[in-house]
């Protein structure tokens, strides 16, 4: 009798595995199946670089007294359409590109007087104004295609879509 409940046993155990591993894999590609995607998340690639954006980088680069010291920082505050409100005194400009062919909305460059290929770069959404909240979203940064002193920023919007945004942006040096 012993025998016939270790084999009970065994055929009852390996059969609530065999149910579970095949109820597990259904389970998950059916969630796959179910999950929602991220909102669209078109090109990565940078707007292409005019000769006029070319021009105000070199003259940026040349009007340059001084790059700032290891352990400072660059900084700036960007409004949402493009704005420089506020920057410390490395920061040249700013500019949204606009829209089109190419060019998705949130998309920005960050223009500084120093090469920042090398650098350390911080982004967040952010505002100046201590009456406002900002809105939600995602943002990053990279080095500016063939623009050694220019950061360009992605804005996103909290589903993943491209939208413009306000952001704080940080260089260390």
């Amino acid at each position: 009798m012993a025998t016939f409940f270790k084999r009970k046993a065994t055929v009852v155990a390996l059969a609530a595995l065999s149910l579970t591993l095949a109820g597990g894999g259904i389970a998950a590609a059916a969630q796959s199946e179910a999950r929602p995607q991220p909102g669209a998340r078109h090109s990565t690639a940078q707007p292409p670089v005019t000769a006029a954006e070319r021009q105000a980088a070199r003259a940026a680069m040349r009007a340059t007294l001084a790059p700032p010291a290891p352990g400072q920082v660059a900084w700036a505050v960007v409004s949402a359409n493009g704005t420089l409100l506020q920057h410390s005194g490395n920061v040249v400009s700013s500019l949204r590109f606009a829209p089109g062919p190419g060019v998705s909305a949130g998309q920005y460059q960050v223009l500084f007087d120093y090469d920042v290929r090398q650098k350390s770069y911080h982004v967040s959404i952010g505002t100046n104004t201590s009456a406002d909240i900002p809105p939600g979203g995602e943002v990053s940064a990279a080095p500016r295609t063939l623009t050694p002193n220019a950061v360009f920023v992605q804005t996103r919007n909290s589903a993943g879509g491209f939208a413009d945004r306000p952001f704080h942006i940080l260089v260390a040096n």
